[in-house]
């Protein structure tokens, strides 16, 4: 189950993701130049609403497309979107979310029938006017029929939300959101489902608290601090350089190995983020576009005038809450399995040397090419190449590749691939043939310093 949730939501975010420029833009544009912004510019101030309405729907539209059948299915998609846009008096996110795949897969279905009935130069006739006959045709569908429903549903979730904040009820969305993040659900919750509802909110009161909700790096912090004072082995001396990675790198997923490797801190995590949205919800904090990565410098550009105070207020008292129920979870019922791992990890190395199995040396002599995988292939996994690729540097290996991907799109030429522990199964579903290394600590992982002395055998 926690599998296919995580393909539904990295489906979402897949089309959100690349195009966070685009909403970081938007959200430049208006904190400066509408009425209330830093430069008010009612020329410039004209942007802002297109942006919203066309330029961000249609980008999500045609990258849902493109995750379907390349660029001829974001064309299409592109073009199905447009009539969400038009069938709609909202901002249509979700609708795009929809029509864009659904452009994308019907134009791939169109390619595959015909792919060997296409008389000789009529390729580019028929291209064109498929494309351009079944993106029309879904362009009205989607006005008459998605448009609508995907409007009803918007304002439903809208809706859903706003019952939440007028009960006083939003901070309780932390106690399924920081499960969730650590389940690698992250950008799925941000990117999939806050980011559309809070692009809506900020477009009509000029700011959002669902921005804050998942990318608050206060809650981490705060865990990562006790984990530098009342942390053991390993843990413990990672912690700050971890500390330093999640707050001004933003790349949240350091620090979920450290909750992973004591669960109970999950609650700690729970009171954190509860606690930093009561006080935005107390004080009228939020941004005004997403934060991402989630880190203390985006959060502070993404403030509008006149929400300093309360979104820093929330991030201090994130971290507070965090720090002091994980200093106590952690003086009464903490762990440390580091060490355990490592030496678990060495032990599988020696027995497999000693068989002549996958572990020696001889079966690591083709590897061109290392893939560092995470959920979105931005964060934790561009981090995480750039570590191993300095360690293979300083070995001398060269002539190995080291790149980073999502982990649902792992390239075939993959030799092995490195991903933490919980997206091993999704790593290997999506390559076979590669070898997994699968790691609990991004920073200090002994199994790096394993795989290169493999490696170098």
């Amino acid at each position: 189950m926690k599998q296919a949730v995580q393909k539904v939501g990295r489906a979402l975010s897949a089309m959100v993701m690349p195009n966070l420029g685009a909403f970081i833009a938007w959200g430049l544009i208006t904190a400066l130049f509408i009425p209330t912004g830093w430069i008010p510019n009612e020329k410039l101030g004209n942007m802002v609403g297109p942006m919203l309405s066309y330029l961000l729907p249609l980008l999500i539209g045609y990258t849902g497309g493109s995750m379907i059948n390349g660029v001829r299915g974001g064309v299409v998609g592109a073009i199905a979107t447009i009539g969400v846009i038009m069938g709609a008096s909202i901002p249509m996110f979700i609708g795009a979310m929809l029509a864009g795949p659904l452009g994308g897969w019907c134009i791939k279905k169109f390619d595959e029938a015909v792919s060997d009935k296409i008389p000789a130069g009529f390729e580019m006739l028929i291209n064109n006017f498929s494309a351009g006959i079944i993106g029309g045709i879904l362009s009205v569908i989607c006005y008459l029929g998605i448009g609508p429903l995907a409007e009803s549903a918007t304002n439903a979730l809208g809706a859903g939300v706003g019952w939440l904040v007028d009960h006083k009820m939003l901070p309780f969305a932390s106690i399924l959101v920081e499960p969730a993040k650590v389940l690698f659900l992250n950008n799925a919750i941000n990117h999939g489902v806050f980011t559309p509802l809070g692009t809506q909110q900020s477009m009509e009161v000029g700011r959002s608290i669902y921005f804050m909700i998942e990318s608050n790096p206060g809650p981490g912090l705060g865990l990562l601090l006790a984990y530098c004072l009342a942390g053991k082995g390993n843990a413990k001396s990672s912690a700050p350089g971890a500390a330093i990675i999640h707050f001004l790198g933003g790349i949240h997923e350091i620090y979920f190995p450290y909750v992973l490797m004591n669960p109970i801190l999950i609650l700690a995590m729970m009171g954190g983020g509860f606690c930093a949205v009561f006080t935005l919800s107390i004080l009228g904090g939020g941004l005004i576009a997403p934060a991402s990565p989630g880190s203390i410098f985006a959060e502070l550009m993404m403030t509008p005038r006149g929400a300093y105070f309360a979104n820093c207020a929330a991030i201090l008292v994130g971290c507070a809450v965090s720090f002091l129920l994980s200093m106590i979870l952690l003086k009464v019922a903490g762990k440390d399995d580091a060490s355990l791992e490592a030496a678990q990890a060495s032990t599988r190395t020696m027995k497999a040397e000693s068989k002549g199995s996958s572990g020696s040396a001889s079966s690591y002599a083709p590897v061109k090419k290392i893939v560092f995988a995470c959920d979105a292939g931005m964060g934790s996994s561009a981090m995480g190449a750039t570590k191993l690729r300095k360690k293979l540097q300083a070995a001398g290996l060269t002539d190995i590749t080291v790149a980073h991907s999502p982990v649902s799109e792992v390239p075939a030429d993959a030799g092995i691939i490195v991903c933490h522990k919980e997206l091993q199964e999704r790593a290997a579903a999506a390559n076979s043939k590669a070898r997994i290394v699968a790691i609990s600590d991004f920073l200090n992982a002994p199994e790096y310093d394993i795989l290169i002395k493999e490696l170098k055998g």
